[in-house]
């Protein structure tokens, strides 16, 4: 390795921990040199701040598509409506007496950069969404479930304009999943204006674009839903090549996708360094983590996936001694147990794909000692 990184000093170093550990006395952090400056004007994670599972309402991204709407707390309803046998409707103080869960999971935005801050990991609590369309009653016909949100603006289409809400659906599958949750509080605490209040949708192992915020009705529907957050925006291209030809597929974005991140570097008194990062997935376990060091071979660190938290980020760490002055790069890749690797940054699944939509490619961090 350029860094002189020997494998069995790195071998010999390695040490996974439950979490990114805070710089202790004598530490400081290592800043990376493709850092971009936290603005509290727009916040997203400060990786080299990360110390926690839990993302702190100050680094948790948000995001918006109509502007931040203003919703009347004490007269909010939620509707269920559309090819149900038995429409109704709630107050949030009724659906605080459902059945109350809760998880924690990672939300990231589709447009997130490899090593971008568009990502926070929260505790979620809420209700559970598939009993009460099961006590509404879906009819045979109805195939999709979709999400309005109080958002609106206007959109253009065939050369006029339409008064539009935010919405997204979901098919009755993946509706129905014991995990989806209409979301009243984050990390214990109700839900803010900025992040959906009162009620926004939880879906798990999905991009954030599905979570969605400001619910103002759940309607069933027997044919697919289409609108620009659907088919026109969120959606991914990407070029496949077949008997010698290009095939361009169009894919509405679902599900997220594996990822690692090298994301923080302090340095003892000692003169060695501690690496820590993260991993998430849609849920499927992650069955490993490698790490390399500048032009070295692909190394695992100890990883042990927490099952009890499949769609929460996981931690890893290792100490690197014997660094030399200078500058390195530190890259990291995961490999779950379908058998998907996070792919290279050349790997044809990247390049390409033309929209920055679900980037997951190994990201190339680097610092200088």
């Amino acid at each position: 390795m350029s860094s002189s990184f020997a494998r069995r000093e790195f071998l010999a170093g390695l040490a996974a921990t439950a979490f990114l550990q805070g710089a202790t006395e004598g530490e400081e952090v290592v800043p990376f040199l493709d850092s971009t400056p936290f603005n509290p004007a727009r916040p997203n994670l400060p990786w080299e701040q990360t110390t926690n599972l839990i993302t702190p309402a100050e680094h948790f991204f948000r995001v918006s598509h109509y502007g931040f709407p203003t919703v009347d707390l004490a007269s909010w309803k939620l509707e269920v409506d559309g090819l149900v046998g038995k429409p109704r409707s709630f107050t949030l103080d009724e659906l605080k007496k459902r059945p109350r869960r809760e998880y924690v999971a990672a939300l990231e935005c589709s447009g997130n950069r490899p090593a971008g801050g568009l990502i926070g990991n929260a505790k979620w609590t809420g209700t559970p969404l598939a009993p009460i369309l099961k006590e509404c009653g879906i009819k045979p016909e109805g195939i999709e479930i979709v999400f309005f949100a109080a958002d609106q603006g206007k959109e253009k289409i065939r050369e006029a304009e339409y008064t539009q809400n935010f919405a997204r659906s979901l098919s009755i599958a993946d509706a129905m999943k014991d995990n989806v949750m209409l979301l009243y509080e984050a990390n214990g605490q109700p839900l803010s204006s900025e992040h959906g209040a009162p009620v926004r949708l939880g879906v798990p192992g999905w991009y954030g674009i599905a979570w969605v915020k400001w619910l103002t009705r759940i309607e069933a529907q027997d044919r697919k839903y289409e609108n620009r957050f659907m088919s026109r925006d969120y959606v991914t291209i990407r070029g496949e090549q077949r008997n010698g030809k290009m095939l361009w597929r169009e894919t509405s974005v679902g599900k997220m996708n594996l990822k690692s991140v090298v994301a923080r570097v302090t340095k003892g008194q000692s003169g060695g360094l501690r690496v820590a990062g993260a991993a998430w997935n849609d849920g499927a376990a992650i069955k490993s983590v490698e790490v390399k060091i500048d032009d070295g071979a692909w190394t695992a660190v100890p990883f042990k996936f927490d099952a009890k938290q499949p769609y929460a980020w996981q931690f890893w760490s290792f100490d690197w001694n014997d660094v030399k002055p200078g500058e390195h790069t530190l890259t990291s890749r995961a490999t779950d147990v379908r058998g998907k690797v996070q792919p290279d940054p050349n790997d044809m699944s990247i390049t390409q794909k033309k929209t920055y939509w679900e980037a997951n490619q190994q990201a190339v961090r680097k610092i200088r000692i």
